[in-house]
């Protein structure tokens, strides 16, 4: 009788151990099922945000190829600025170009070039020191006007005629705008030192010529 019952312990023991292994087969399956699909989820996410980083990458490459751009154009602009105000008869090369080392607020230094240029602008005035100067171009302007004024009416009183109603008028015009003359040589010298004729200059000028065109008056009488 336990001959008989022997196979059937075995048989039922064979059972249970396949059941157990069975079960932590698929114990194991769905640990690793689960791995597998966390390890994708994570791989996804890379993946995902690789590519997010590198949108936002070529985002920040195209901003910043647009600034270099921008950059680049104002910082002609302001060059070709530069070389009006100092004159296209001196050289002073090509914009420069960025050194390396830290970078710089590209905004801050365009914006201090700007405000200089605009400085650079306005002119300054004439220094105390071109007073002698200006008053010289004050008398030759009006002695030039007198002398002008004096060969109109020599050729009117040579060729008689019309000429010698119209010409000593013409001469006596002449002769009354010799004290402005000498502002257009004033005028010169004003740019040429990136200055403006204030209202010093100009009386400086005006009041010579006036005294030089008064004294040619009484002395040629």
């Amino acid at each position: 009788m336990s001959g008989d019952l022997e196979p059937d312990l075995n048989y039922a023991r064979a059972i249970r151990r396949l059941a157990e292994l069975t079960g932590r087969a698929e114990k194991e399956r769905a640990e690793a099922e689960a791995w597998y699909a966390r390890q994708l989820a994570a791989a996804d996410r890379a993946v995902r945000d690789a590519e997010q980083g590198v949108r936002r990458a070529e985002a920040e490459v195209a901003e910043a190829r647009e600034e270099v751009d921008r950059t680049e154009a104002e910082s002609i602009h302001l060059w070709s600025i530069l070389r009006g105000q100092l004159g296209t008869d001196r050289r002073i090369g090509e914009p420069p170009v960025p050194r390396n080392g830290e970078p710089a607020d590209v905004e801050a230094l365009l914006d201090g070039v700007r405000e200089l240029l605009e400085r650079a602008r306005r002119p300054g005035e004439l220094a105390p020191a071109t007073g002698p100067l200006l008053a010289l171009f004050g008398v030759l302007g009006a002695a030039a006007a007198y002398a002008l004024g004096l060969a109109a009416r020599a050729v009117g009183d040579r060729y008689g005629g019309d000429l010698a109603v119209a010409m000593p008028v013409l001469g006596l015009l002449v002769t009354l705008l010799g004290p402005v003359v000498g502002l257009a040589p004033a005028r010169v010298l004003a740019d040429r030192r990136h200055a403006g004729l204030d209202v010093r200059a100009v009386l400086v000028v005006v009041v010579a010529g006036l005294v030089t065109t008064a004294a040619l008056f009484g002395l040629l009488r």
